[in-house]
């Protein structure tokens, strides 16, 4: 599994400073994808010593680590969110999955958050109402539906 870049940001999870990485090699083909270039298998290898080197450098700044793809290597992609929650005290882990439905083999404890959904732009971003994506927060075994928090407007 690759990624291409990355940013501190703080609109992909409510209250939290999120370490966006932009994972390659995106299967979905989403109509009117906004980071095209995602579905190229490019970029450097995401592993255990490259998470190191970037928690190492962030984990001062950011509360959450989100994979931003993924869907090629679901299994990696819940192997190291569990490597982060192991090995970073208090670290957060999410994932943006492009896909309809949460990756049924995930195990309990490995997200925070998971984001599904591809972008449709008849239906607008997680802060419109008529979004098609959610986000969910995970509490053991219950995934509590959180999307409103986004919205406009509020519930």
């Amino acid at each position: 599994m690759k990624y291409v870049n990355y940013s501190v940001v703080f609109q992909e999870i409510p209250d939290e400073v999120s370490l966006a990485i932009n994972i390659s090699n995106c299967p979905n083909n989403c109509v009117e994808c906004h980071s095209a270039y995602l579905k190229d298998n490019i970029g450097l290898l995401l592993d255990k010593a490259a998470i190191d080197k970037l928690m190492n450098k962030y984990k001062k700044d950011v509360t959450c680590f989100c994979f931003m793809g993924g869907d090629a290597e679901p299994d990696m992609v819940c192997e190291l969110s569990k490597y982060i929650k192991d090995n970073f005290e208090g670290i957060k882990t999410a994932w943006y999955s492009g896909k309809e439905e949460i990756y049924d083999k995930y195990k309990n404890g490995t997200f925070d958050y998971i984001k599904v959904g591809p972008y449709l732009k008849g239906f607008g971003p997680l802060n419109e109402k008529t979004t098609n994506q959610r986000l969910y927060k995970i509490n053991g075994d219950a995934k509590e539906d959180i999307t409103y928090k986004f919205w406009k407007h509020g519930k």
